[in-house]
């Protein structure tokens, strides 16, 4: 019994780390496209300063510090 619980929560927190890398990935794509569009500076320091908000608030929900259900659950 202990076996399997502790099987599982090694899948769970395989599924985090997973989740985590794919936020990360899209994160910075989106990221990556944004920075090829042609902003006034204002307006592209505020989009960053949104994007590192972002980020933060998507690596805590992942590990559960903030709730995440505004987040897709990404089954892979």
């Amino acid at each position: 019994l202990f076996d399997i619980y502790r099987c599982n929560a090694k899948g769970k927190i395989m599924d985090i780390i997973v989740n985590l890398i794919v936020y990360l990935v899209v994160l910075g794509l989106i990221w990556w496209l944004v920075t090829l569009l042609p902003l006034p500076a204002p307006i592209a320091g505020i989009v960053r300063v949104l994007f590192i908000i972002l980020l933060i608030m998507i690596v805590l929900a992942v590990f559960g510090i903030i709730p995440g259900g505004y987040l897709p659950r990404l089954n892979l």
